[in-house]
């Protein structure tokens, strides 16, 4: 198994609101504290200074790669990595990169420089994207399966840019001739790539090293991993698997789920309403399950009748797009869903939590050494 954390290049705090575009990138209003007692959480600006303990922090703890996102209301994750990989020595960088904002041939030429400098530490995220609002930021119009179709002859293309001869590239996206780069990556950056459609998962098996999925029970999770790996045996190839999970684990259970519920705590349930009915417009069919995990509990009132399988708690989804389930419960609990998951194929896991900097030292002290991993890969 191999573990991640990832880099809030957006905001980040004690709370699942703070800091955040309430409605998913729709909306100026960014509520930056909650309450205003000595407990108040504040909002942590994504500064190279504090973004620079994170990434110190997750690679003290072990962590092989921090995942560093794209979108409009984040950093730019290559600026922001490249300034990081001065600052760290072993921690690899899990770039996300759209295929709607950057020329294939120029992503590569970028992808060969940065892994030449860091001395191979590069991985790269491809996001297709799933927002239509969004895409249209970038000046994209495309409907859904033209993107997908996009984003498959997009890693054509940079893959084929780093092979030792100039690549030629005809289709109905991009017309290349000839694309290089001034050396090839030594070695070439793993490809990681997600997506729950039918559009998204032969890209998947055609392309990618890695195949991401965010968290659900283990019986979606099993169904989805069985398909991807058929269309990839279709396609003569295999491909890694892993999960996108944020984490709230303590020495108890109780500990943990108290942590949860503090999450949520002061959280109008029209913002709520709000939340969902913007994400509800994503064309994403992940988001759309996300979505689903959480739609028959969220109106009790109550955490724990969001955990939707032992263990894994949809309450994060409430409030954010993307990644919305968590693993709750105290570090041995919490390692042992970990290793369920591990049982059914995934190899790379990819966590996350609230605020991301003692997070990191939680789930590295608390969890990974009972995984055989995190005190082992401190001693390196």
């Amino acid at each position: 198994m191999t573990f991640h954390w990832f880099l809030p290049t957006g905001s980040d705090g004690r709370t699942l609101t703070t800091g955040m575009r309430a409605t998913h990138g729709r909306s100026h209003d960014i509520p930056t504290a909650t309450g205003t007692g000595p407990g108040a959480d504040r909002h942590r600006a994504p500064d190279l200074r504090y973004l620079t303990q994170i990434a110190l922090a997750a690679e003290h703890m072990g962590f092989d790669a921090i995942l560093t996102p794209a979108g409009t209301f984040n950093e730019d994750p290559w600026i922001t990595c490249a300034a990081l990989a001065r600052t760290t020595e072993r921690l690899k960088f899990l770039v996300a990169l759209r295929p709607d904002s950057i020329s294939p041939t120029l992503a590569a030429q970028m992808a060969a420089t940065f892994q030449r400098h860091s001395r191979g530490r590069l991985l790269l995220n491809v996001v297709t994207g799933g927002d239509a609002v969004e895409q249209a930021r970038y000046g994209d119009h495309l409907d859904k399966a033209e993107r997908y179709a996009r984003t498959d002859e997009w890693l054509a293309v940079l893959r084929g840019a780093w092979e030792p001869d100039p690549f030629d590239h005809a289709g109905a996206h991009y017309d290349v001739r000839g694309a290089a780069v001034f050396t090839p990556p030594d070695p070439v950056p793993a490809v990681y790539f997600g997506g729950s459609s039918d559009q998204a998962l032969p890209v998947a098996a055609r392309r990618a090293d890695s195949y991401l999925t965010w968290g659900e029970p283990p019986a979606d999770v099993a169904a989805k991993l069985q398909r991807v790996r058929m269309l990839a045996a279709g396609a003569g190839r295999t491909v890694r698997c892993g999960i996108r999970f944020h984490v709230v684990a303590r020495d108890t259970s109780e500990q943990a789920w108290a942590a949860a519920e503090r999450l949520l705590t002061g959280i109008d349930p029209e913002h709520v309403a709000r939340v969902q009915t913007t994400l509800a417009g994503s064309q994403s069919t992940g988001q759309a399950r996300q979505a689903d995990l959480h739609a028959a509990f969220r109106g009790s009132g109550r955490t724990a009748d969001l955990e939707v399988y032992p263990n894994v708690w949809a309450g994060v989804g409430l409030l954010r797009g993307g990644a919305g389930t968590a693993l709750v419960g105290s570090h041995r609990e919490v390692a042992d869903r970990i290793r369920e998951y591990a049982a059914l194929g995934i190899e790379e896991f990819v966590l996350s939590g609230f605020p991301h900097l003692e997070e990191a030292y939680e789930v590295g002290e608390g969890v990974l050494p009972l995984l055989g991993t995190g005190d082992t890969a401190m001693r390196r």
